[in-house]
């Protein structure tokens, strides 16, 4: 006999049996992404290692030690005492005046001078290649070997030096450069300028090709010259690869060291390259005062974040 439901009363709905999941495949799945994440973060832990060790542990370090004083195994602290010792060297202040003007220098022609090369490089039709190649070949020099070659080839003081050979062909005085106080920075700013130029060439040729050649086309027909078009064109279309490479180029220049230690055979002519990076090679590894050096670095690294953050609110403000 079969049962009837009650008038009035309300049927519940039924219990779905739930479907089985394919727990095969989620597994997989979840196994996959999980071997990825693994593998993710072991490299992840690998570069951390690293910068770890060869990078955060020595600034921790060098902050701490240019507190302290070493003597005879002995380490004691003494505040801000090696700070004052070494703001009271005269050495300090003539380093810091020869690091602004080689910066100062590197602005001038080593700035200028790739951009316009890169302009050049772009305008042409034929040999492109060829000549990217040849601007690039000095980067592809150790430091060393370039900056030998332009000491005994190019800036031997005798007649057998490249450069005053071409000044007697001119008619002109030779020059003494590297012995000469007053061309002791302007010889390092264009041993330099040639040494690093390539990769500045390279940055600035990849941001000029991304320029819309448009804008060009509209310029020529308002017959703006090549010089014009460099200035309202080219000039605001690469504005943010010009101030990156701007605040590269015066980090890196600040840090001058391999220059005046090939070139000057360090301090030069009447200290006429002493740099504030050569000075803490002086007094860590000349005078044993680790603790000296550890402060002057300290100081080069305050200057060096000060400017950066301030390029960075003024580029900030621009954008």
């Amino acid at each position: 006999m079969a049962l009837t439901a009650a008038p009035g009363a309300t049927r519940r709905p039924g219990r779905t049996t739930p479907s089985p999941q394919p727990t095969a495949a989620r597994r997989a799945g979840h196994g996959r992404r999980v071997r990825d994440n693994l593998t993710g973060h072991t490299f992840l832990v690998g570069a951390l290692v690293c910068f770890a060790v060869f990078s955060w542990y020595p600034m921790v370090r060098g902050v701490v030690m240019s507190f302290q004083r070493t003597r005879r195994g002995e380490t004691t602290w003494v505040g801000w005492d090696n700070y004052a010792r070494i703001v009271a060297d005269p050495s300090f202040w003539t380093a810091w005046k020869n690091t602004f003007v080689f910066t100062g220098l590197a602005l001038v022609l080593g700035y200028a001078v790739p951009f316009l090369v890169a302009i050049l490089l772009n305008e042409l039709r034929h040999a492109r290649g060829y000549l990217r190649v040849l601007v690039y070949l000095p980067v592809m020099l150790p430091p060393a070997s370039a900056l030998f070659l332009f000491k005994f080839y190019a800036y031997d003081p005798s007649g057998a030096g490249l450069f005053n050979a071409v000044l007697t062909a001119l008619g002109l005085p030779t020059s003494e450069w590297m012995q000469s106080p007053t061309m002791t920075m302007p010889a390092m700013v264009l041993a330099s300028t040639w040494m690093n130029m390539g990769g500045a060439v390279l940055i600035y040729l990849a941001a000029l090709q991304n320029v819309p050649g448009e804008l060009y086309e509209a310029a020529e027909l308002d017959g703006a010259g090549l010089w014009r078009r460099i200035v309202h064109v080219t000039v605001p279309q690469t504005r943010l690869i010009l101030a990156l490479l701007a605040m590269l180029q015066i980090v890196a220049t600040m840090q001058l060291f391999i220059e005046p230690l090939i070139l000057a055979n360090g301090a030069g002519t009447q200290d006429s390259a002493t740099s504030v990076a050569y000075l803490i090679y002086q007094h860590g590894f000349f005078q044993n005062d680790l603790n000296g050096a550890a402060a002057l670095g300290v100081i080069m690294l305050v200057v060096l974040a000060g400017f950066s953050a301030v390029y960075l609110r003024l580029t900030a403000r621009q954008d």
